[in-house]
């Protein structure tokens, strides 16, 4: 069967490639989101804590023989813990400074880091093979599905959502944004802001390196795998709107799918389709598709 001159299983196939990345660019841009909406850090470090995210999964396993769903939850604690100390020791003092000294200080951060695993591990890259429970996958008739692929799917979404629901209909983001966004106040009020700051920058990074964990059975273990991923997270968020959680989510998604399907139909365009949905959506909409207008 063909659409629009493509075979249904390529169309479908490509689409599902485009919902996996869209789940990755999602779930990124969430975290970034979170930090920027939440703490006025543009956190340029959040690609090679994905990656970090990644490796720890990867030396869990090889080194002491932690499985993916022992890793799928303590990678993003430890990277989160990482970020509690970052924020601690340095980005508590760039709160009331110019944008520009955070996202320095954080840009700086990831070459280090990336400097850091280059020397010990190259950049050739490691395999993390996908955990025996999501091995093969199911024949849908118009198209193959690996298991594997629908997981990263289906987790990649319920975080997502999960969070997006805390932050905006729970109280306890109503105070996280109140703590931003009026500090005084709500510190005469007896809550203590600071550690509510740092423990919303340990989440956002926590949530960098869970789609690490999720990304190492997929693609190659290996430093540059976030830098060359963090300018298109980066596009999404400012076409979705800066500190728009829901706009990161349906942005990421659907961004994702639209570089799929230019894949299929117009592949030379693929590398650059939401740089240029990023032009058009800033010329008429400089805040976002989701931020609010100045």
């Amino acid at each position: 069967m063909e659409i629009f001159g493509v075979s249904s299983r390529a169309l479908f196939g490509q689409l599902l490639l485009g919902l996996i990345n869209g789940s990755f660019y999602a779930v990124l841009s969430l975290g970034l989101a979170i930090i920027f909406g939440l703490l006025n850090i543009i956190n340029f470090s959040h690609g090679a804590l994905y990656m970090l995210g990644a490796f720890v999964a990867w030396i869990g396993l090889t080194e002491f023989g932690v499985n993916y769903w022992f890793a799928l939850a303590l990678s993003p604690l430890i990277v989160g813990v990482l970020g509690v100390v970052i924020e601690r020791l340095l980005l508590r003092h760039l709160y009331q400074l110019d944008h520009l000294y955070g996202l320095l200080l954080t840009f700086g951060l990831a070459l280090i880091a990336e400097g850091v695993f280059r020397n010990f591990y190259g950049i050739s890259g490691n395999s993390y093979d996908v955990p025996e429970a999501l091995q093969g996958g199911i024949d849908l008739g118009f198209m193959y599905m690996p298991i594997y692929r629908g997981w990263v799917v289906l987790a990649s979404l319920t975080v997502c959502l999960v969070a997006w629901f805390l932050i905006e209909k729970t109280r306890l983001g109503a105070t996280l944004r109140a703590a931003t966004e009026r500090p005084q106040l709500v510190q005469a009020l007896g809550i203590n802001v600071p550690l509510m700051i740092t423990i919303t920058y340990g989440v956002g990074v926590a949530l960098a390196a869970f789609a690490g964990v999720l990304a190492a059975p997929i693609v190659q273990v290996n430093p540059l795998m976030g830098s060359n991923l963090i300018i298109v997270v980066f596009a999404v968020v400012v076409i979705g709107g800066m500190g728009s959680i829901l706009g990161s989510i349906v942005t990421g998604l659907g961004l994702g799918v639209i570089e799929g399907l230019t894949k299929v139909f117009y592949p030379e365009a693929s590398a650059v389709v939401i740089f240029l949905i990023m032009v058009i959506v800033l010329l008429l909409r400089p805040a976002g598709l989701f931020g609010k207008q100045a």
